[in-house]
């Protein structure tokens, strides 16, 4: 996801909406990169193009850019492959330098044309790939999760698989962006990938068909002793409005209490966050505190008419929570609403500003950063659970409909420890309290 041009149009995108991890995109897949998981703002306001004659930064500034274009120049009269200099390849690789040099990497970054028409379709909740969420750890591409029913899932990709290559290309060193455009592509056509599985030594080749991909953020089923289990899988569009509809549906069936699974999510548009945040919390309560550069903070509110006020509730993050998920949860534990199980969250918290650059390609730059509701900075600190639970190895967390199959019983005996934790705290409450 990239790209090089200079002169913008200012998008603030108030997001009223990344991934530390994954989130990065949905396009083939869905994306979202450890470091990837978002939240946004978007802002539409132009931004006036600096004169070509003069540099428009500081003195100190300028000369130490001066110093850029020399070293640009000597390189482009002197390199000794001349094949290899590839301008806009040369300005990805510096724009991405300069971004990295931020502290923000794997939030704040730079997206081709390609790379953001596919951020914008993983926002969307519809797109053609393979269904699975991705990650680049380390330089080594990962599957985060396939999504229930995708053709990544009915082929047999699992959670936690090492991607070794994409159609015979390696994929070491990969950016989640150059991942993306190996492994997305229109609907019918196949993208092998060559998979090592956890645990496991030897590669395995699994040819994958391409769809059209359609994911709901929430899905959902009731476990035993009246437990539903919600599973919000990113805060893209609609996501407030499945969770309601979902939690509707749940008491409708009986449902007395509530786990919030937000495991994986690597966060999403900013307003759905608080939309979602809204169904547990009660009116005008703090859900988040945005800070800008100055050190001014601006508190953001629920709204009226949750669902969920009273129910008892536990919510379930781990590594891959990250954003928006992390502002939900850390304002459910800040407010004394929900217990958290599992494990610290990735730390991601900037909101992004997205510009939309003059060949399509976009600048997503933290120009805030959240804090919980009592000021807490969540920023390279993540969101430590209540409860520490830390998944085994190899260890998926059990789907709402997988889950629903079990009795009480087989659920206490089931390997995803931190369900299990979660599922006995509601039952320990007593039956007042619930």
């Amino acid at each position: 996801m990239k790209a090089f041009p200079f002169s913008t149009h200012k998008n603030h995108i108030s997001l009223n909406l990344p991934i530390w991890l994954v989130l990065p995109l949905l396009g083939l897949v869905l994306v979202f990169g450890v470091g990837s998981g978002f939240a946004m703002h978007y802002l539409v306001a132009p931004i006036a193009d600096s004169p070509d004659s003069s540099c428009p930064l500081s003195a100190s500034a300028c000369e130490e850019f001066a110093i850029f274009w020399e070293v640009w120049q000597i390189t482009d009269e002197h390199f000794v492959d001349a094949e290899a200099l590839n301008y806009p390849t040369m300005t990805e690789g510096a724009i991405n330098g300069m971004l990295n040099s931020l502290g923000d990497e794997g939030h704040t970054r730079f997206l081709s044309a390609e790379a953001a028409q596919q951020w914008d379709e993983s926002l969307s909740g519809e797109f053609e790939g393979i269904g699975a969420y991705l990650d680049i750890v380390e330089g080594q591409s990962i599957v985060v999760l396939p999504i229930e029913g995708s053709p990544a899932e009915k082929a047999g990709l699992q959670a936690g698989d090492l991607i070794m290559e994409v159609d015979g290309h390696e994929t070491r060193g990969w950016t989640i962006e150059e991942l993306v455009s190996r492994i997305r592509g229109p609907q019918g056509s196949t993208v092998t990938l060559t998979v090592q599985h956890e645990d496991e030594k030897e590669l395995v080749d699994i040819a994958i068909k391409r769809d059209t991909i359609e994911v709901p953020s929430v899905r959902w089923a009731m476990l035993p002793n009246d437990v539903a289990l919600i599973q919000l899988d990113s805060f893209q569009q609609r996501a407030a409005e499945e969770i309601e509809q979902a939690l509707i549906e749940a008491k409708a069936e009986g449902a007395h209490m509530l786990i919030l699974d937000l495991r994986n999510n690597q966060g999403g548009f900013v307003h759905e966050a608080i939309g979602v945040a809204s169904q547990f919390l009660p009116e005008d309560t703090t859900v988040l505190l945005e800070e800008d550069r100055s050190g001014e903070t601006t508190a953001r509110k629920a709204y009226a008419g949750g669902e969920a006020l009273d129910i008892p509730m536990v919510v379930l993050i781990n590594f891959y929570t990250a954003s928006s998920a992390e502002i939900v949860s850390g304002a459910l534990q800040d407010m004394e609403r929900a217990q958290l199980v599992g494990e610290r969250t990735v730390g991601t918290g900037t909101v992004l500003t997205t510009y939309t650059l003059e060949d399509g390609s976009k600048l997503l730059l933290g120009t805030m950063q959240w804090l919980t509701p009592d000021g807490r900075l969540i920023r390279k600190e993540g969101i430590m659970p209540d409860v520490e639970v830390e998944l085994p190895a190899g260890v998926s967390g059990l789907l709402p409909t997988e889950a629903s199959k079990l009795s009480a019983e087989e659920l206490r005996q089931s390997d995803d420890v931190q369900l299990v934790k979660a599922f006995e705290l509601l039952n320990e409450l007593s039956p007042q309290d619930r």
